[in-house]
């Protein structure tokens, strides 16, 4: 398998691509916890959507109140850490693993990863 972020030529122009990661491609030093907020917050946004909640009927359930559910909804997840999303997802009834594993091999740095079921 190629390099994820080796360079190629199609029709004239360099093409790179991405690493599965837009934050680690532009450069962020928190990519992989940016990466993991916005899965998080996408799985919640989804359930709140889903089952049709308005905002205020959502910051009930989370023990927020509705502004921060508009920033949430909004994908600004600045003020909000990782634990508190994942308490969120408990409080829309959600189970939340996390596996801790070896890495493999590769040479790759040990990474941080959320997967949404």
């Amino acid at each position: 398998m190629a390099n994820p972020r080796s360079k190629s030529k199609k029709g004239g122009e360099s093409i790179t691509r991405g690493t599965g990661n837009l934050f680690a491609d532009l450069g962020y030093p928190d990519a992989e916890e940016r990466q993991a907020k916005l899965r998080l917050a996408h799985a919640i946004n989804s359930i709140v959507e889903r089952r049709r909640l308005t905002q205020a009927q959502a910051a009930e359930i989370l023990g927020i109140n509705q502004p921060k559910v508009s920033v949430l909804a909004n994908y600004k997840l600045e003020g909000f850490s990782v634990e508190r999303l994942m308490t969120f997802l408990t409080s829309l009834d959600r189970d939340v693993e996390i596996v801790i594993k070896r890495k493999p091999r590769s040479g790759r740095a040990a990474r941080i990863s959320v997967v949404a079921a």
